[in-house]
């Protein structure tokens, strides 16, 4: 039984297409496959999953709930059995540990595994421990079972805030582990960002119920429909990059007068997510667009890199042209 069974909605057939619709177009699929995705989703049984979070600030759980579209998030919940949540499930302690391991023995090799946060090796994983277990203790024996991964958040992705130098606690992240041998290997996605997009994590999930398989990925295993791009091309301050109109501070002119932001540090042209393709709070708005530098979160090693507020090195000219 999902641990958010009590809380779940039903949508409408017409909101239910609708959906589907919206599911096609934010993966960039053709619009002749909504029967597909409808009838897909409406046949497969629920899919199993166990979220693990580790070091974290369960943003990225966080992230999930607000989906900008309350029919987008009821309908993966619907479709998805979230047998194990540590911020959301309802039970606690002893009762949450027995659920999450029947579940694992219950559905073991086809279980879908969602980690969040960075897992510690330092100190034997003191760092992360939770029922008497180390963090990598328990996502080892969870990875066992798993059919595939999906890491969200960048400290799951590519070690995030944790991982910073001097990264005391030893963070790794969930590819890390894998190749490292500490782990076992399975399919693995990444949803990096601080945290991710909820329609990268919701319609990822979606294609995985609905095609047995992930989205096509680039070479960081992040899907290439939400991270083929940057933040920088679909920029609503592009226009302002072009003419070369940079705000010089952040109480100038040229900020008030929602100018370019690159020279106050926008990581935009060299990281790879699409904030301003999707936005976010139901489309409203995006850090850029609402006056703060893009600080590339999405991108690996984002916060020992540069400087948050110094000017990235980039061919500025590669990036003078429209998307």
């Amino acid at each position: 039984m999902s641990v958010l069974d009590p809380f779940e909605t039903r949508l409408s057939r017409r909101g239910f297409l609708k959906w589907c619709g919206y599911l096609a177009s934010s993966l960039a699929l053709p619009a002749s496959l909504i029967p597909q995705i409808a009838a897909g989703l409406e046949r497969t049984p629920r899919l199993p999953v166990i979220w693990l979070s580790f070091q974290s600030c369960s943003g990225c759980a966080e992230s999930l709930t607000r989906s900008a579209t309350p029919t987008l998030e009821s309908l993966i919940l619907d479709f998805v059995s979230l047998d194990f949540h540590p911020l959301l499930q309802a039970s606690a302690g002893t009762a949450a540990e027995r659920s999450c391991q029947a579940s694992i023995k219950s559905n073991f090799g086809r279980y879908l595994l969602i980690v969040e946060g960075a897992i510690p090796i330092h100190a034997h994983g003191a760092y992360a421990t939770c029922a008497g277990q180390s963090g990598l203790k328990q996502l080892a024996e969870a990875t066992e079972g798993a059919a595939a991964i999906i890491a969200v958040g960048s400290c799951a992705a590519f070690g995030g805030i944790p991982q910073a130098h001097p990264n005391p606690t030893g963070a790794h992240s969930v590819h890390e582990l894998m190749v490292a041998g500490r782990i076992p290997q399975r399919p693995l996605v990444n949803l990096p960002g601080c945290p991710p997009l909820p329609i990268a994590m919701a319609a990822t999930l979606a294609h995985i119920v609905v095609f047995g398989a992930f989205p096509r990925l680039d070479a960081r295993k992040r899907p290439v429909v939400f991270y083929g791009q940057t933040i920088h091309d679909h920029c609503s301050r592009l226009s302002c990059f072009q003419q070369g109109l940079f705000a010089e501070r952040f109480d100038d002119l040229g900020a008030r007068n929602g100018w370019c932001l690159f020279k106050l540090g926008c990581k935009g042209p060299a990281t790879h997510n699409a904030c301003s393709l999707h936005k976010w709070n139901d489309g409203l708005s995006f850090p850029v667009e609402s006056g703060h530098p893009c600080l590339g979160c999405s991108e690996p090693g984002a916060w020992d890199r540069d400087g948050l507020y110094h000017p990235i090195k980039v061919n500025l000219a590669m990036h003078n042209r429209s998307p």
